[in-house]
């Protein structure tokens, strides 16, 4: 009399099989390749960084420019009383042109500083791009786990209701027991909660990821790739080697430091005087006309307050600035080792399931059908096996998004692509 119902528990896990063969082989709509694209060409966070960079590249010129002449025109010696009057010998209609000029040094060490904060800006912005990348990844990746985790949800609640259609007929010829069908439904019930929370959690990160990619938040996302883990990852030591060489943050970080010493050796010459060198030529209506040249110098009486903190002020800032390059130094060692430990970890975790944990679970429901057939286990230890299945099959899914995560950030903490999939 179990014959029917064993039979049809059968065809049903050969359906659901089937099922996820024929869904995980549908075409994904959105590469990762096009995401990364979007987020380059329209995230506005990555865009204002980039016009950051320009600003400060703009100032270039102006630190090594000499400041404006100054041309003047004075009427010199007029008679109040007789304002009109040319007799005056001293009467002078005045042509000035001057022109200051820095003490050597002020300007090369500031346009130095200038260029170097500008090539610190267009670090920092590639730095926010490698961030931005990550990010997009990391959401991504996400996205990709919760389409196949709910794949794999819908597909475990289509077999616990065949398996409730299964009790419920045993149950009508008096061949089952009533707390199996009450079991089953409660089942199903759960997973569809399960369901409802994954669905709404993808809308919420849908809605991220369109936003770093400069889109609606309500654009449509479809299923997303989510690769094979690749190989073996470089040591950290190889990672950290090329991150001291390529992360365009720690290259920015030790511009700022380098600015910070030019600015320094400005501020050293900030108390020297400036020169100032002048031509006139004075008009006179009833006389020659002169042609006067003028020097002169400032004079730096009060560089206690002006100067001198000036020069102490960029001597902390680049004690500052070179602390921030240790700094970061040690956090991206530290992230690496972190990041690389969670990607072999995800990794090796894959394989034990792949290899052992996953075979080992469907051998549970092989062996657990084949004593439900001759009545050695009951309905529920049947259910609960398959149940078992589908769990380790989600846990196997997260932790390929969670080891194509690290790998992104791996990447961006070494600033470049090293091929962590496949």
């Amino acid at each position: 009399m179990r014959i029917r119902p064993a039979l049809a528990l059968c065809i049903v896990l050969a359906a659901t099989a089937t099922g996820r063969a024929h869904a995980q082989a549908q075409v994904d709509q959105l590469s990762l390749e096009d995401a990364v694209r979007l987020a380059r060409e329209a995230n506005p966070a990555l865009h204002a960084a980039r016009l950051r960079a320009d600003v400060v590249a703009e100032r270039v010129p102006q630190a090594g420019a000499l400041p404006d002449p100054i041309l003047g025109f004075s009427l010199m010696n007029r008679q109040i009383q007789d304002f009109g009057s040319t007799a005056e010998p001293m009467l002078q209609n005045r042509f000035e042109l001057s022109q200051r000029l820095p003490w050597p040094g002020k300007l090369g060490f500031s346009e130095e500083r200038s260029e170097l904060l500008a090539s610190a800006g267009l670090l920092e912005a590639e730095e926010t791009e490698e961030l931005l990348i990550a990010r997009v990844k990391a959401v991504y990746y996400r996205l990709a786990f919760m389409d196949r985790a709910l794949l794999i949800m819908e597909n475990t609640r289509e077999l616990l209701r065949d398996f409730l259609d299964v009790s419920s007929t045993l149950y009508a010829v008096g061949e089952g027991l009533q707390q199996d069908v009450l079991q089953a439904q409660v089942a199903v019930a759960s997973m569809t909660e399960d369901i409802t929370v994954m669905e709404q959690d993808r809308l919420a990160t849908a809605a991220r990821l369109n936003a770093l990619l400069g889109r609606e938040a309500t654009a449509a996302i479809g299923r997303l790739e989510l690769p094979s883990p690749g190989a073996e990852l470089p040591s950290v030591e190889a990672l950290m080697e090329l991150a001291d060489a390529q992360r365009p943050g720690l290259q920015a970080a030790r511009g700022r430091a380098r600015a910070a010493a030019a600015g320094y050796r400005a501020a050293g010459r900030a108390a020297y005087p400036d020169f100032m060198v002048g031509v006139a030529y004075s008009q006179r209506p009833q006389y020659n006309d002169w042609l006067s040249f003028m020097v002169g110098i400032s004079l730096p009486l009060w560089a206690g307050k002006s100067h001198l903190p000036l020069r102490r002020e960029m001597a902390a800032l680049q004690a500052e600035q070179e602390a921030r390059v240790l700094d970061l130094y040690n956090e991206t060692f530290a992230r690496i080792a972190e990041q690389r430990a969670e990607a072999e970890r995800a990794r090796k975790l894959l394989s034990l399931y792949a290899t052992s944990i996953l075979p080992q679970a469907r051998a549970a429901v092989e062996s657990a059908l084949s004593a439900y057939r001759v009545g050695k286990v009951d309905f529920m230890t049947l259910v609960q096996n398959e149940l078992t299945v589908n769990r380790f099959e989600i846990e196997s899914v997260r932790w390929s998004a969670e080891y194509q995560r690290a790998v992104a950030e791996l990447e961006a903490l070494v600033g470049s692509d090293f091929g962590g999939a496949q």
